[in-house]
């Protein structure tokens, strides 16, 4: 059974960094695709970063520049550098790995971590 498992959230000021990480229990298919959403109470999810089923790595306009998707395929990691951050990434950040056909998922990936709260305040 896939479990995924984040962590590395927590609370930093603005233009502060923080590294995520989420760590991939189980068997997962190379071929699957996996990235970060966050949400925000009120709000739909959002996809953050992905890698798409290419292995590319694309980002939502909002963080472009500012967000760096990285996986370790051996340790089973997929990690997200945040840079710069704004009081608008305030959310809680979820892991996702599923089926994508280039950079569209298809349909809501089938796994999702806990996911982990990031609060950036001024």
């Amino acid at each position: 059974q896939v479990q995924l498992q984040e962590s590395g959230g927590g609370s930093v000021q603005v233009g502060g960094s923080l590294r995520l990480s989420c760590t991939v229990s189980g068997y997962i298919d190379s071929t699957v695709c996996m990235g970060w959403f966050r949400q925000v109470p009120g709000k739909e999810r959002e996809g953050v970063a992905m890698f798409d089923s290419d292995g590319n790595s694309l980002y939502d306009d909002s963080v472009k520049g500012r967000f760096t998707i990285s996986k370790d395929n051996a340790k089973k990691n997929l990690d997200l550098q945040m840079n710069s951050l704004k009081s608008e990434d305030s959310a809680m950040y979820y892991c996702a790995a599923g089926d994508c056909y280039g950079g569209t998922w298809l349909g809501s990936p089938n796994y999702w971590g806990q996911g982990t709260q990031v609060t950036v305040s001024s």
